[in-house]
């Protein structure tokens, strides 16, 4: 008993003590809380090096669309993981550009010129994606012989089914007709 500053008295009793956990469990214990520590160590690894290799990539393309030396390089890049399409916007000249749209879904490469009213097309070789200069030379070249074919023979029949082409090249062609180049 203890006796309190009033005189009056208090019965004392012990805390109840928890029931003593025996030694495999403590063990199993131990073991899930180290395995669940070196899973969130493990999965934030994973998550930081994917973070750098999304930054790596992203310096690489800046790189590859400047150019090695830092000079401005007259083109722009949007990405869209969601459709799995790149949209390029390349200057022609002083007064003209283009825009070119690697489609990944469809293996589509779309060209469209803003002095040009129509759309060209083609088929993306996905084991040895042809690069963009290359692929901006062999529009232009397509669209400087369909209009010289346009003088002499009249006009291309275009494309009837836009169900093959992606959203972007859909909204990118939607007013021009589309050619296959």
């Amino acid at each position: 008993m203890i006796a309190r500053e009033d005189g009056q008295r208090e019965r004392y009793t012990a805390s109840p003590r928890l029931p003593c956990i025996p030694h495999q469990v403590k063990c199993l214990l131990i073991v899930v809380v180290v395995l669940v520590l070196l899973v969130v160590v493990v999965v934030g690894f994973l998550l930081l090096g994917l973070h750098i290799t999304e930054k790596h990539t992203e310096t690489v393309l800046r790189m590859t669309i400047q150019g090695r030396d830092g000079e401005e390089s007259p083109q722009q890049l949007s990405m869209s993981r969601k459709e799995r399409a790149g949209t390029f916007y390349v200057k022609e000249g002083i007064n003209s550009s283009a825009m070119v749209v690697y489609d990944y879904n469809k293996l589509i490469i779309s060209y469209r010129s803003w002095l040009a009213q129509a759309c060209y097309i083609t088929r993306m070789d996905k084991d040895n994606i042809q690069g963009l200069d290359a692929i901006t030379k062999a529009f232009q070249y397509h669209q400087l012989k369909q209009g010289k074919e346009k003088e002499s023979k009249g006009f291309p029949v275009p494309l009837a089914d836009r169900s093959i082409l992606g959203t972007t090249v859909n909204i990118l062609c939607s007013n021009v007709p589309i050619y296959w180049a």
